[in-house]
């Protein structure tokens, strides 16, 4: 019987600090600010259930109609204590014709996969 409970222990154990506890990154908000002609600031709030460096919410995207990058926002540490957080970008260069775009999370197990948000640019 202490074998069996052992046993389902560590099972529970290993799943709760599993890096796939974490979930995918999601992007909960957005803010576009216009810095230029087709020079935009993007303020964007992600959540994701960071457990630590092996598996935390480390960027996010705008993306194109086309699914092309525009700008990338790199996350260099894990944030959590801090949930949800927002992080900037500024100086992201739209071409000529977009006038909407899609900004996407991305974390270190799952890479992209949570909600994403459309945006019309102002």
């Amino acid at each position: 019987m202490v074998r069996q409970l052992w046993m389902a222990a560590a099972i529970i154990s290993a799943l709760v600090c599993s890096p796939v506890f974490g979930g995918e990154a999601d992007v909960i908000d957005v803010e576009v600010t216009r810095e230029g002609p087709r020079v935009y600031r993007f303020d964007v709030t992600v959540t994701h259930g960071d457990t630590g460096w092996q598996h935390y919410a480390d960027g996010w995207e705008v993306l194109a109609p086309d699914g092309s990058v525009l700008g990338k926002r790199v996350l260099y540490h894990p944030h959590v204590n801090e949930q949800p957080f927002t992080r900037s970008l500024s100086g992201v260069e739209i071409p000529e014709g977009i006038t909407a775009v899609r900004i996407r999370a991305h974390d270190s197990v799952h890479g992209h996969g949570g909600t994403e948000k459309d945006m019309t640019l102002p």
